[in-house]
């Protein structure tokens, strides 16, 4: 069994501990620390509490300073840095960088030279790094040698098991992907001061908010032959919890509606089963708090325009999906390094 921390214990880093117990992964991950610089007590209130994902599953106790899950005891700790913290003398095979704060070799290096052997980032990451993962997609390219592994981003995993969807049955010429994101926590509630993004310093409760997205180099990472051809675009919205992607696509043949909903549903049962769903039910955004998958496709909202143009609403939790995502991925790799 591999033994994982976790760096970072905000939405993602919470979401992660809380997947592993609540979908199984515990019978091959155990978390055995948890750095975060927030105090203990906050520390299991907020993994008992979650306003947008409910109370933990299992007992949350404290000893000392340990969070206690069940038998389970994960040491937490409160450094600054990577390198303050003698990772090696926890005997820890993994961690699960949630943190957020780094996306180059350079940085993440200072982990393995403290004592870490693995690195599995929650971010998209530079060119750099050993592999950049979206599971069901390329989860073979992982090695036990890697050292630094990226899970990409929550957008890039909603997308990619549908651009390869489409792209092996119709082909893909080019197309535009705007994201409708809920708030996070680099927005404030009301307008405060944010020194990289004016648009960031307005409240999140108030305004629709444009945002920057790397969306476009993340596909372009994982599909070589999409890049340049797949604009991104991305907003933020005044909701907790769930986003989507309006796509838009021009394929290389022609489709019907019923073409691409039937191939979308087959990838949902076959090649993509349990990452990508599909419904032909009225949804709102709400009903997919707490999915585990990767993405949902809304076979109600799926358009074809003259033969070659796709429109498509794909849903997706963005923090749970990807909090799943990221442990199949070290799951993965722990298999792998066994193996």
């Amino acid at each position: 069994m591999l033994r994982v921390a976790i760096n970072g214990y905000g939405r993602i880093g919470r979401s992660v501990l809380r997947a592993l117990y609540e979908n199984g992964y515990r019978d091959h991950l155990q978390v055995v620390a948890i750095n975060e610089l927030s105090d203990i007590e906050t520390m299991s209130y907020l993994t008992r509490y979650d306003t947008t994902h409910g109370r933990f599953p299992k007992p949350v106790n404290t000893r000392n300073n340990s969070l206690l899950i069940g038998d389970d005891e994960i040491h937490c700790f409160h450094c600054e840095t990577p390198d303050l913290l003698a990772w090696d003398a926890l005997n820890v095979d993994m961690v699960l960088e949630c943190s957020g704060s780094f996306s180059e070799r350079e940085g993440a290096q200072n982990y393995l030279d403290a004592g870490v052997p693995r690195l599995l980032l929650s971010q998209p990451a530079a060119a750099d790094v050993d592999a950049t993962i979206v599971f069901g997609f390329n989860q073979h390219q992982v090695t036990a040698e890697h050292s630094i592994v990226s899970a990409a981003s929550c957008t890039t995993n909603c997308l990619i098991p549908v651009l390869d969807t489409i792209k092996a049955f119709a082909g893909v010429e080019h197309g535009v992907a705007q994201t409708i994101h809920s708030a996070m926590n680099d927005q404030p509630v009301i307008d405060g001061y944010n020194p990289k993004d004016l648009r960031l310093t307005r409240s999140a409760l108030s305004s629709i908010i444009p945002v920057n997205t790397g969306l476009s180099r993340g596909i372009a990472r994982l599909m070589p032959e999409l890049e340049g051809k797949i604009g991104c675009n991305a907003v933020r919205v005044p909701t907790l919890n769930v986003s989507a992607i309006d796509l838009v696509l021009r394929t290389e043949n022609a489709v019907t509606k019923e073409e691409i909903n039937q191939q979308l549903q087959q990838a949902a049962t076959l090649k993509y089963a349990g990452l990508l769903g599909f419904t032909n039910e009225p949804h709102a955004s709400v009903d997919f708090n707490h999915d585990p998958r990767s993405v949902i496709i809304d076979g109600t909202q799926t358009h074809v325009i003259d033969g070659r143009m796709v429109k498509l609403l794909c849903w997706f939790d963005n923090e749970w999906g990807y909090a799943n995502r990221m442990l199949d991925v070290a799951k993965h790799w722990a298999d792998v390094i066994i193996r």
